[in-house]
């Protein structure tokens, strides 16, 4: 299975070490974001591997919602919560790192899921500097280059029908919304499957420590990041 070398199993529960989750962010999103490294001081396990994680776990249905309510840290024991309504992925102390709101039809079917995942969380991390940089531009402003922070609010998916085979994901269109120093990122895609066109979707970032956007400085932290990325390529 695509999850079987980024995720430690336990009786009732499950987590995510440093090494598993860096090597998911590098390996199978192409996401080069350093608070993903496994040495990083501000460390985090990547909010799509979460979200993989329940796909392939529970399946795919026709309308998904998901929402992240914090950041979690290496070798966190975690488990599931079910209700008729959402799955939430908690700690031992109760704590919420994630919603997730279904309906629909579903597909359990890992032929069809596990190829999604991938392209999704290719597309996920593709967002610096790709995306974000022309935004931060257009708006003249910019992440703090020494405190960079960009966080996954959010993220929807609506299928007019399942994916039967493999699918292909691309942007429709993105938008950036400033307030003081915090920036509201909304990404428009469509999903495609043989040229036709079969569901659609949404992800919503936070921007944080916003100053004014400096060509230069953006520059060279496009350059580090392209540096990063070609080091682990």
């Amino acid at each position: 299975m695509l999850l079987d070398d980024f995720i430690t199993k336990n009786a009732e529960s499950f987590s995510f070490s440093r090494l598993q989750s860096c090597r998911f962010a590098k390996q199978v999103a192409t996401d080069f974001n350093p608070i993903h490294d496994e040495d990083a001081k501000r460390f985090c396990v990547p909010g799509d591997l979460l979200f993989a994680y329940l796909l392939s776990h529970y399946g795919l249905n026709a309308s998904i919602s998901c929402h992240f309510a914090g950041m979690v840290s290496a070798d966190v024991s975690l488990y599931c919560r079910e209700t008729a309504e959402h799955i939430q992925i908690c700690d031992s102390n109760d704590k919420v790192y994630l919603t997730l709101q279904r309906s629909g039809a579903l597909t359990q079917d890992l032929n069809i899921i596990e190829p999604l995942i991938k392209d999704y969380v290719q597309f996920s991390g593709q967002n610096f500097p790709h995306i974000l940089q022309p935004l931060m531009q257009q708006q003249q402003v910019m992440i703090n280059p020494l405190r960079p922070l960009v966080i996954y609010e959010s993220m929807a998916l609506h299928f007019t029908q399942l994916p039967t085979a493999a699918v292909q994901i691309s942007l429709a269109s993105s938008s950036l919304k400033v307030e003081g120093k915090r920036g509201s990122v909304l990404l428009n895609f469509i999903v495609s499957q043989q040229g036709q066109t079969i569901g659609a979707g949404e992800k919503r970032m936070i921007l944080s420590n916003l100053q004014p956007y400096d060509q230069q400085i953006m520059q060279q932290m496009v350059d580090e990041y392209n540096q990063r990325k070609a080091r682990h390529i």
